[in-house]
């Protein structure tokens, strides 16, 4: 126990640096870029001089920049992500209001990501070159090509062209599924390489030999057998795969007009909305940090030699 609760600790505070830098780099990158923010934040509507000096001040903007981010520090430890400058809410209240569709694409592309490679894997794993070739070829096309032209692709023949999905927005099943189809083929093509090569290292171990001797067929052996053992390599990717998935979302939900922190992101970055951006950013990492501390430990329950490391 000890050494579980020292591993713990060592990660916990690990994870704090990341949250504190990325938080910090969010902070310099929105504060430090050209032009003014209260221009931008004011936008067309042709502000005398006077509001533009009222509006920096009530937004720090008159104060030095040491100064607006020591004022930010104090507030994220009293966990006051502060007031977006778009909607006039707390950043806490603009998170919270979006993140369940946020959540609920994001775990349907991986569901959909994980389950779709896996059929991939078990089907041409050992089997028929030609057909992994072009699998493989599939994999590798899905995998590079960016999130925004898979989706604009789906929109244009599944929306516009037949009219089975709503082009953007929608509520329910029909809303979600283009937007997850699009977020999960290239994890998708990851997870199917990964799942492949450990199901072909897998089929050659011991208990798959033995398996086939007392008579069990073979999709039973890769199925039953072979497929938990490869499943454990793609433990490690869903750490980052989970946090990927926050970033696309940005895109994909931008494509398609659905509501959730990444559409939220995305129009905070253009009108300089320094609290939301920030507040989405030490979102993003807690999450990252805290998927990647299950991750480890879940490996520790896998692997019972880690356990007996020294701290």
């Amino acid at each position: 126990m000890p050494a579980t609760l020292r591993w713990l600790g060592r990660r916990l505070i690990l994870a704090a640096f990341v949250v504190f830098g990325a938080a910090t780099a969010a902070f310099a990158a929105m504060n430090l870029m050209p032009g003014d923010p209260v221009l931008t934040i004011l936008g067309s509507t042709n502000p005398t001089p006077a509001l533009i000096a009222q509006v920096r001040s009530d937004l720090g903007y008159d104060e030095p920049f040491a100064v607006r981010y020591a004022e930010f520090l104090g507030r994220l430890v009293h966990g006051d992500l502060g007031q977006s400058y778009q909607l006039r809410e707390p950043v806490t209240e603009v998170i919270t209001g979006q993140l369940l569709p946020t959540a609920e694409l994001a775990l349907t592309a991986f569901v959909l990501a994980l389950a779709v490679a896996a059929v991939l894997a078990v089907t041409t794993a050992g089997r028929r070159p030609a057909v992994r070739r072009v699998v493989s070829a599939l994999e590798l096309l899905t995998t590079s090509s960016p999130g925004f032209w898979i989706g604009i692709l789906l929109l244009t023949f599944l929306s516009f062209r037949i009219h089975l999905f709503p082009a953007a927005g929608g509520d329910g099943v029909n809303g979600l599924v283009l937007p997850a189809i699009t977020l999960a083929l290239g994890m998708t093509g990851v997870f199917s390489q990964v799942l492949r090569a450990g199901l072909e290292r897998a089929l050659e171990e011991p208990y798959a030999l033995t398996a086939r001797a007392r008579g069990t067929g073979e999709t039973a052996v890769r199925t039953r057998h072979a497929l938990r053992h490869a499943l454990i390599p793609v433990l490690t990717l869903s750490g980052w795969a989970l946090g990927t998935l926050l970033s696309g979302a940005v895109v994909v939900e931008t494509v398609f007009g659905r509501r959730g922190i990444g559409r939220v992101m995305a129009t905070a970055v253009i009108g300089r909305d320094v609290p939301t951006v920030t507040g989405v950013v030490i979102v993003s990492a807690v999450f990252f940090t805290l998927i990647n501390i299950l991750v480890d430990g879940l490996y520790r329950v896998i692997d019972p030699r880690l356990r007996q490391e020294k701290a």
